[in-house]
């Protein structure tokens, strides 16, 4: 029972471990997905500006720019959401009418419109005399960014404040503008909740500057990628949290196990449970206590061996079982019930059975690919057939078997310095290889001829087919 809780935890925090990469690979394959279908909607965008504006010449020298804003503001807006995952909302209209785009149900009329200096909003009031009851349909006026953060601030001014901060003549904006930015507000049942910005400013959509603002919007999804990718990492990184939960479920499941097995201990002597005495459950509270607190070791140990060494849960889970027992040993050899040679006998013992539970563990789990079951049941198995077996060795046997691993030990060290000496050979024949290409590629036209000829001979091409003369080259191109 002992043997088998111990491995379970350890299948338990592996199953654990394994379900945050699985998390973390699926999350990245998410994620290639999200990033081509972003891109792949900033370049439908470029090549319907390409095609069906800039070489169409649609709205000529002075309208261009804002039929550039609407694909863009499409494409755009588009990426953004695919980059996060959601599905694409905008869709251009692209009829000529009073709405220009689509974000899911709500109307959309762009206003890139600089003429004027009144910041999109008399093309606005012009729109809202054709079409006036665009706004109570629940339509909203979409102007550059940068407009809209000037209207946004004027409309917020009183006028004193308006009177105080804004100048007259110069740069930025004047009183003047204040003052067509109130106008235009009070004389319309229009708010301010009817604009919105675009995602774009004026000047990122003139004909001369629409390419670099999709490339720089580019760099800006791959960058949010990246961030969602590191995200998605942290996210995959063992934690405290986790670590505390390992710990806590180990602790519990020992200290359960531990309960069970004193009791049925007490059980076995004749005892029944009503004839258990007052020292008895003391007894056995604190051999509870004791696999409680071994079984928090074992799980945080577990945890923290996965995660932070290379070792897998089955070898972790054998590395404190042979760590409880030979300290075990330890404190019988310092309060004298064992001697030095006991002592070297018992840890081998403890160490061979860590080992045959780990392996036992490892047939388990890849016999029967379930988390936790698999494990089970290989340590009960095999920790069944280690025990009938060591239980009928004979000294000879055992002298037999000893020898065999010490043979095995001599061959691994022989398959080793072998294994060192094909590495060194195919290093230096992938040198040479690098080499004879970086020759036969070279800008250089003497090296690269020499070169593709040494680069065929060490292919093995037949010394006839290799144009390794000036006779040999005119023959194959003239001839």
């Amino acid at each position: 029972m002992t043997s088998v809780q111990e491995q379970a935890v350890a299948s338990w925090v592996s199953y654990l471990n394994q379900l945050r990469i699985d998390n973390f690979l699926g999350a990245l394959s998410r994620q290639d997905v999200h990033l081509r279908d972003a891109l792949t909607s900033i370049d439908e965008a470029i090549r319907k500006v390409d095609l069906e504006v800039v070489a169409a010449n649609r709205g000529g020298l002075h309208g261009m720019h804002g039929f550039i804003a609407e694909v863009a503001e499409v494409g755009i807006g588009n990426a953004r959401q695919q980059i996060m995952g959601q599905e694409p909302i905008y869709r251009w209209v692209n009829d000529n009418g009073p709405v220009d785009l689509m974000r899911g149900t709500v109307e959309i009329q762009q206003k890139f419109v600089a003429a004027g200096g009144r910041f999109a909003l008399g093309a606005i009031a012009e729109h809202l005399q054709k079409y006036p009851d665009y706004v109570r349909n629940g339509g909203k006026y979409q102007i550059p960014r940068d407009f809209f953060e000037v209207v946004q601030r004027l409309h917020s001014l009183s006028p004193e404040e308006a009177s105080r901060e804004l100048s007259r003549s110069g740069d930025g904006p004047s009183f003047r503008d204040w003052q067509r930015v109130q106008s235009f507000f009070q004389g319309r049942s229009v708010g301010l909740d009817s604009l919105e910005p675009s995602t774009l400013e004026y000047g990122d959509v003139q004909r001369d500057a629409y390419t670099s603002t999709m490339a720089a919007e580019k760099e800006s999804l791959l960058a949010t990628d990246q961030s969602a990718r590191d995200v998605a990492y942290q996210q995959s990184l063992p934690n405290m949290r986790e670590g505390a939960t390992a710990g806590l479920t180990a602790a519990t499941l020992a200290g359960g196990t531990a309960f069970v097995l004193a009791v049925v201990a007490r059980r076995r002597e004749g005892k029944r449970l009503n004839d258990f005495s007052g020292q008895d459950w003391a007894d056995i509270a604190g051999e509870a206590g004791g696999g409680f607190g071994k079984g928090g070791v074992r799980g945080l140990s577990i945890y923290a061996l996965t995660n932070f060494t290379a070792t897998s849960a089955a070898v972790a889970s054998s590395i404190v079982t042979a760590s409880f027992g030979i300290a075990e040993q330890a404190n019988k050899l310092r309060r004298n019930e064992i001697d030095e040679l006991e002592f070297i006998e018992n840890a081998e013992l403890v160490a061979l059975e860590a080992a045959v539970r780990a392996l036992s563990s490892f047939v388990g789990q890849a016999t029967i690919p379930i988390p936790v079951l698999g494990a089970v049941i290989g340590t009960t198995v095999g920790t069944v057939m280690y025990k009938a077996v060591a239980s009928s060795l004979s000294k000879r046997e055992a002298a037999l078997v000893e020898r065999y691993l010490d043979e095995q030990r001599v061959l691994d060290e022989q398959l080793a310095a072998e294994y060192r000496e094909v590495l060194a050979k195919l290093d230096q024949g992938m040198s040479d290889y690098l080499g004879l290409l970086e020759r036969a590629f070279s800008p250089d036209i003497q090296v690269a001829l020499t070169g593709s000829i040494q680069l065929a001979i060490e292919l093995g091409v037949a010394a006839d087919e290799i144009l390794d003369s000036d006779e040999k080259a005119l023959a194959y191109f003239l001839d």
